[in-house]
């Protein structure tokens, strides 16, 4: 009987030091950056069994998605001109928008929802959500769905 394989969504800042050193070893060979696992595993200061160990299990939030669609919610400063600088970001980016919604701004501030297809992101659906942040106007970001 195979066992069910679980899968759990963390935060990269509690992670053990072996695996978060794993993850940039597997960046590191994937983009190229080193040829080999010695190489890799020398650079970030982990052992070649911890790697092995590891390796397989460990996977780029955005490579387990099924889908590519993700939905996103965000607050919004209501200034003229912000929307678009979002809509601008996710299409520099791959992106196609598929649905979006904006509450009536309250106090200044608009809640928007947003569905992107991601099948021709440039970036991680990760690397998206920390430079959708960093847009002028967008306060606190996040992911609330795939499908």
């Amino acid at each position: 009987m195979k066992k069910e394989e679980k899968f759990y969504l963390i935060r990269s800042d509690i992670l053990p030091e072996s695996i978060a050193k794993t993850i940039e070893a597997k960046k590191m060979l994937e983009s190229g950056e080193v040829d080999t696992v010695n190489e890799a595993v020398e650079r970030v200061g982990l052992s070649r069994s911890a790697f092995y160990k590891y390796k397989d299990g460990i996977f780029p939030f955005n490579a387990m998605m099924s889908e590519k669609i993700m939905t996103f919610t965000f607050s919004l400063d209501h200034m003229s001109g912000y929307l678009s600088k979002v809509l601008t970001y996710v299409a520099d980016q791959g992106g196609n928008v598929l649905t979006i919604n904006q509450t009536i701004p309250l106090q200044g501030i608009a809640t928007i929802s947003m569905s992107v297809d991601m099948a021709n992101l440039r970036v991680s659906s990760t690397e998206f959500l920390d430079g959708l942040q960093l847009i002028p106007g967008v306060r606190k970001a996040m992911i609330v769905g795939r499908g």
